[in-house]
């Protein structure tokens, strides 16, 4: 955002988000549609004015063999998730847990801001994270300007 903030009012730039980078590209869309002459979410999260973010990221993770903890103790909500993709296989690093009231506050977007900025999706046909139909789903419910799909590539397109 502070990136976005330096441009000047004439100059324009290309968002290519990708998994979970989707949210900042929106919020970004959002707050500075003037700026942005495509943005692109390679098999990211794509949330829209008629697909809020929590039902985005609700979607995958309830898919997945995640880890969860909870540093704050059993009765409060989870502060960490490792994102596990079955067979044993997980993010090594753990994420932190916004509560589900703080993601929609941080990511509201309108169909005047947000929408108007042209958006492409990237379909990673054996995405193992975001799978084929969520994908299709997303681009059902918050239809891009574009879709091109890419064969054979799974979650980390950029290395398939």
């Amino acid at each position: 955002m502070e990136f976005m903030t330096s441009l000047l009012a004439d100059e324009k730039v290309v968002l290519v988000s990708h998994s979970f980078g989707g949210f900042a590209i929106s919020k970004a869309m959002e707050s500075f549609p003037e700026n942005i002459s495509v943005a692109v979410f390679v098999n990211a999260l794509m949330p829209g004015p008629t697909l809020n973010a929590t039902t985005s990221v609700t979607g995958v993770l309830s898919q997945l063999d995640n880890h969860v903890t909870y540093d704050n103790g059993p009765t409060n909500p989870p502060t960490t998730f490792i994102l596990g993709f079955g067979a044993g296989h997980y993010v090594l690093r753990p994420l932190y847990a916004y509560s589900v009231e703080d993601v929609n506050k941080e990511i509201l977007l309108s169909s005047k801001r947000y929408g108007s900025v042209r958006r492409v999706f990237i379909v990673a046909a054996e995405d193992k994270l975001l799978k084929k139909e969520f994908q299709q789903r997303m681009i059902e419910k918050n239809p891009p300007d574009e879709v091109k799909e890419i064969p054979g590539s799974d979650h980390m397109v950029m290395m398939s």
